[in-house]
């Protein structure tokens, strides 16, 4: 069984990519250097090789902090993390993660190879990169296996499924003058350059001490001082509200020139709420308990768990935008999440046991299930959609090539002219 049905193909042919984008850094200093940069590139390079060479860079990172910080990931939590220069390596990789995912949709126009899976692909190795710079960027900020943690993969998610649902309502990506793919990765990168020079710990400095506003009698006795890394937190939830307002303006905006209801499209955002609802009330049993989840080494498999189910969902959204479909309410991935969530608090519920959860040994076992289970699910949905995408329109996935209308294949850039 496939993603898109029969009766809904042909809208593939009808997609136009529509964005805005209203980021100053973006318009005057990134996207000159852009334009620039993806002229280096061979026509012959498909577009979306060069966003998995992006995806493929994340990765490498990941695999760095596996390698030299294997304490995130064992019971020795507290022993040193990586060295500082790895942090260099984390900036410079996601600065050209940026780069690579900013000129991929420049190269499919070179090219002749704009359309729906470009927009599927991109978005879909954007959604596996959220969570593993979670991941990444919380152990630059020292915070560790903590709540903290778990309020950075929710609100970055959070962010990431406002962007999608904005642009399934309108039909237009919205960037605004401060946005993830732009200024919040460009933060990021901030952050791995400043733990590559001082170290992760110096993310434990004082807010108030910091910014020496704790000479104020007035600040110092109203703002409880916390640390940068908290702090930075903070900032990013004003983010997170500031991106619930302007995406509901935008998509309150369309709803209304186009007549349609304009306060209905929230119930749209339900899904995403309930998900994390779910996964938190996995983690939160039992509550502040070393044996739990949240402190254990099974924290990273777990949110990476969380992360490939997240994409799975926001690529059934865009799916569903790009081919003009109903909106997908229910991920069948939710049902794996309910039972572990359910199961770990049946003490809480019904005052026994967990039934799969029921020792560390099990529980290791399920999570680590749950997260093989997550990237099969996610892994089938992409070759299924890449699959019926690529038959219907005659094209290649990661090569320059289309199908005549007597099915033999050609470069896509020989079929038009190229206007760059």
């Amino acid at each position: 069984m496939g993603y898109i049905p029969q009766e809904v193909l042909g809208n593939l042919k009808k997609y136009q990519y529509k964005g805005v984008d209203h980021s100053i850094v973006s318009r005057y200093i990134l996207n000159p250097f852009w334009n620039w940069f993806v002229t280096l590139w061979p026509l012959w390079v498909a577009p979306n090789t060069i966003t998995l060479t992006g995806l493929s860079l994340v990765l490498f990172n990941f695999a760095t902090l596996i390698y030299y910080d294997p304490g995130y990931l064992t019971d020795n939590e507290g022993a040193p993390g990586p060295p500082q220069w790895v942090y260099f390596t984390w900036a410079a990789s996601l600065f050209m993660y940026q780069t690579l995912d900013s000129i991929d949709g420049k190269q499919a126009r070179r090219t002749g190879m704009a359309g729906p899976l470009g927009e599927m692909f991109d978005h879909g190795c954007d959604a596996l990169n959220t969570t593993l710079e979670v991941i990444l960027a919380s152990r630059a900020l020292n915070l560790g296996r903590s709540w903290w943690t778990v309020a950075s993969q929710a609100a970055t998610l959070a962010n990431f499924y406002l962007t999608t649902w904005e642009e399934y309502h309108t039909g237009t990506l919205y960037l605004g003058v401060f946005s993830g793919p732009v200024e919040g990765i460009l933060m990021i990168v901030a952050i791995y350059l400043i733990s590559g020079i001082y170290g992760p710990t110096v993310w434990d400095t004082g807010f108030l001490s910091f910014t020496r506003l704790d000479r104020i009698p007035a600040i110092a006795n109203a703002v409880p001082e916390m640390g940068l890394n908290d702090a930075f937190m903070v900032f990013g939830g004003f983010g997170l509200a500031f991106n619930i307002i302007t995406s509901y303006m935008n998509v309150y905006r369309s709803r209304k020139a186009s007549g349609g209801a304009r306060y209905y499209p929230l119930l749209y955002l339900l899904p995403f709420p309930i998900t994390v609802a779910i996964q938190v009330f996995w983690l939160s049993y039992p509550t502040f308990s070393e044996s739990s989840i949240l402190y254990s080494p099974l924290f990273v498999p777990f949110l990476c768990a969380w992360g490939l189910q997240f994409a799975h969902a926001v690529g059934r959204m865009i799916l569903a935008h790009v081919t003009k479909q109903e909106f997908p309410w229910w991920d069948s991935m939710w049902i794996w999440s309910i039972v572990g969530a359910v199961d770990a608090n049946l003490p809480r519920l019904i005052g026994r046991a967990p039934l799969i959860q029921s020792t560390p040994q099990n529980t290791r076992w399920f999570i680590y299930l749950s997260l093989a289970v997550s990237i099969l699910s996610y892994a089938r949905f992409v070759v299924l959609v890449i699959s019926d995408i690529t038959n219907y329109l005659g094209i290649a996935c990661l090569t320059v090539r289309k199908k005549d209308e007597r099915g033999v294949w050609r470069s896509g850039m020989l079929e038009k002219k190229i206007l760059y």
